[in-house]
């Protein structure tokens, strides 16, 4: 049997120090050890994509990375898009564009696409869907998520 390990990942710029087993799965610390339940785990597998966070910039799957292996990196989730009471320009556009439905693959998402319009200001149809790949959303056709990331880069853009 192995023993715990103390970990302190910084998430959304807070630390969290915990005493897990080293099998913990980050999506589960980010769950259950910081109480950021915005993070949802969706198939476990690494291909649903709900549970994507940004580790250092870079979207991740939470479900496949161990917490341990978090230690030392900028751990973002869904929860740092924004402020209480005050949607940052992606969600709003989320909300204007219809982007979503019932809501449980959109955190995930609105940290895949945070992340793309950081390097695609300006992006195509076809280059939002492509980075949307990784997100499987079962109750859209993915057009409204679609038209809510090309209104949030045009937001951005000032456009």
């Amino acid at each position: 049997m192995t023993r715990p390990l103390q970990v302190t990942i910084r998430i959304n710029g807070s630390d969290y120090t915990r005493e897990v087993e080293p099998r913990l799965l980050l999506s589960d610390f980010i769950r259950h050890e910081a109480g950021l339940t915005g993070t949802h785990v969706g198939c476990e597998h690494g291909v649903c994509g709900a549970c994507t966070i940004r580790l250092d910039g870079a979207p991740v799957r939470s479900c496949l990375v161990f917490a341990v292996q978090a230690q030392g990196h900028d751990v973002r989730t869904v929860e740092s898009l924004g402020e209480p009471g005050s949607l940052s320009v992606l969600q709003q556009a989320f909300r204007d564009a219809h982007g979503l439905q019932c809501g449980y693959c959109t955190p995930g998402i609105l940290m895949t696409v945070s992340a793309f319009l950081e390097e695609n200001a300006d992006p195509s149809e076809e280059a939002v869907r492509h980075a949307l790949s990784g997100n499987l959303c079962r109750c859209t056709g993915y057009q409204g998520i679609v038209d809510a990331v090309l209104l949030a880069a045009r937001r951005m853009r000032g456009a």
